[in-house]
């Protein structure tokens, strides 16, 4: 028999969901004791607010486009500080629908970014039609560094893109200096910056073009993919919301070139139920990131990266010479860890045509091969922490 439309279908992944809460879940391909991120407890206590968003979604029907997306937007743009958001696919995208409607499209244009982030960032700029230089970062936040991208500006420079690498946002006051000096835009890569302000202003005050991601072990994520640019400027966001939407304004007219990239509605269902929680759950990544602090303060051969107090804590990363030989020695006693990243961007080979060789960007260079990030989720164990405390100080003690 078919269902009558909407009828219990939405319970089906909150079953499915419960039938699974006991159990393991693996990480990187292998099962370890603690994983870098567990999202079970996320779920959980969002459980009776994702539930009836997915309710209201099959009973309207609209799985594109439709009532979860709209709410979750202006409820994202309030949330950020920002007039307007526009959710779209990933954050990839949100990066690129940047650079387009600020008509950075052309390969003659250059935009100069970090070294060290992720090459999602490298390639939006690709796929946008513009050409990534990379610049340098500073040895202590390892933030792009704006000394660096100020020796780096040409007659070619269309925009200036910092990341707000491990959810702390670089300085934008400088950086903004330097774009309006050079008529580039100025675009943030805030995908790992949720609920991240600026001296207490919001990010979209010293810019329009502010991307976010919503990957899944983002400080807020979704079940897949999703993305969202917020802009305090009106004309702007309706550029964008055509441009995410291939060129139309909610007909069959295309009226620019364009992409397809919009946020799923069922993803918007999980945001929506996730994003009143998001104060809640930087407050406790900063505890637990003060409590590594603490817990390694008497291990010299560790060092933690310097967060400033705006850092939303995405991540817990350290610094250390023998990053190799601890990573597979907390493998061996069940503690994930991962690296971001363990290649600066312009020794990759896709963005070779940059033209920097090894030895190019000392500090980005010598931080890929010492960098190691802890595991960190909200509702994660303050036991588990000290625990991997204590293996790190019993590794470098052996």
């Amino acid at each position: 028999m078919i269902p009558e439309p909407g009828a219990d279908l939405y319970s089906t992944v909150g079953n499915l969901f419960r039938s699974l809460k006991e159990q393991s879940f693996p990480t990187c391909g292998k099962s370890f004791e603690v994983p870098m991120v567990n999202l079970l407890p996320i779920l959980t206590s969002t459980l009776p607010q994702w539930e009836q968003n997915l309710r209201q979604l099959f009973e309207r029907m609209q799985f594109v486009l439709g009532g979860q997306v709209a709410a979750f937007e202006h409820e994202f743009a309030a949330r950020t500080g920002a007039k307007y958001a526009v959710g779209v696919g990933t954050g990839t995208s949100a990066l690129e629908l940047c650079l387009r409607a600020a008509k950075v499209t052309r390969p003659g244009q250059q935009v100069i970014t970090s070294a060290l982030t992720s090459l999602f960032t490298a390639q939006a700029i690709c796929s946008a039609g513009a050409r990534p230089i990379f610049a340098d970062i500073d040895p202590e936040r390892l933030l792009i560094d704006a000394g660096d991208v100020a020796q780096r500006v040409s007659e070619n420079t269309a925009a200036i893109l910092p990341v707000h690498l491990y959810g702390q946002p670089c300085d934008l006051q400088r950086l903004r200096k330097i774009a309006c000096a050079a008529g580039a835009a100025l675009v943030q890569d805030a995908c790992q910056a949720h609920g991240a302000t600026l001296q207490g202003k919001a990010l979209t005050a010293f810019s329009p073009f502010v991307a976010y991601s919503f990957y899944p072990t983002k400080n807020l994520g979704c079940l897949g993919d999703g993305g969202a640019v917020a802009t305090s400027s009106a004309s702007l966001a309706a550029k964008i919301r055509m441009l995410r939407d291939g060129g139309r304004k909610r007909d069959q007219l295309s009226r620019m070139p364009a992409m397809n990239s919009r946020l799923d509605e069922m993803q918007a269902c999980f945001l929506r139920a996730f994003l009143p929680k998001l104060t809640e759950w930087n407050s406790h990544r900063a505890r637990l990131a003060a409590l590594y602090d603490e817990a390694l303060s008497d291990c010299h051969e560790v060092r933690p990266v310097t967060r400033s107090r705006d850092s939303v804590n995405h991540l817990y990363v350290i610094r250390t010479p023998r990053r190799e030989h601890l990573r597979g020695y907390l493998a061996r006693n069940g503690i994930a860890s991962a690296i971001h990243y363990p290649i600066p961007l312009h020794l990759h080979p896709a963005f070779a045509d940059c033209g920097l060789k090894r030895g190019a960007l000392p500090n980005a260079e010598r931080a890929c091969r010492e960098i190691l990030s802890l595991p960190l989720w909200p509702y994660m164990p303050e036991s588990a922490v000290l625990a991997i405390a204590e293996r790190i100080r019993g590794f470098f003690a052996n």
